[in-house]
């Protein structure tokens, strides 16, 4: 039976850069951060308060996954913000926006109120979209 998920992926177009975008701007922890026998960088941030969830930041090229032509459409892709979206939780919308938008972190506009909560899009440094949403107060 499985019991949880350790480990998901957000695709980067560069792992420094995304590096930067998800620990110096988002406020996640760095798990791991080494280079495989292969040369492939397995590195993986944490947000602060779910620590047993590894997000690998997974740099897209050509390798054991993709050839050159599909690493390249990929990539496209996720620039064009087509491939990747999520959604991460905050207990005040407002309050995120404003300190990540002050770290110059790009939302797609201010928090609006949804039927599931508060919720402001932020687009990270690749293309890829989350939502930051605030669930309502029970």
């Amino acid at each position: 039976m499985i019991t949880k998920m350790s480990h998901t992926a957000i695709l980067v177009i560069n792992q420094d850069e995304a590096y930067d975008f998800y620990v110096n701007k988002l406020g996640f922890k760095v798990h791991t951060d080494s280079k495989m026998d292969n040369g492939f960088r397995w590195l993986t941030v944490t947000p602060p308060e779910q620590p047993d969830l590894e997000i690998t930041l997974m740099e897209i090229k050509a390798g054991m996954m993709w050839d050159e032509k599909t690493a390249d459409t990929i990539r496209e892709l996720v620039k064009g913000g087509k491939f990747g979206a999520g959604v991460f939780e905050t207990n005040d919308v407002m309050a995120t926006y404003e300190e990540l938008k002050a770290k110059g972190v790009k939302f797609m506009g201010p928090p609006k109120e949804q039927f599931y909560g508060k919720e402001a899009i932020i687009v990270d440094n690749s293309g890829n979209w989350f939502s930051v949403t605030e669930r309502p107060k029970k």
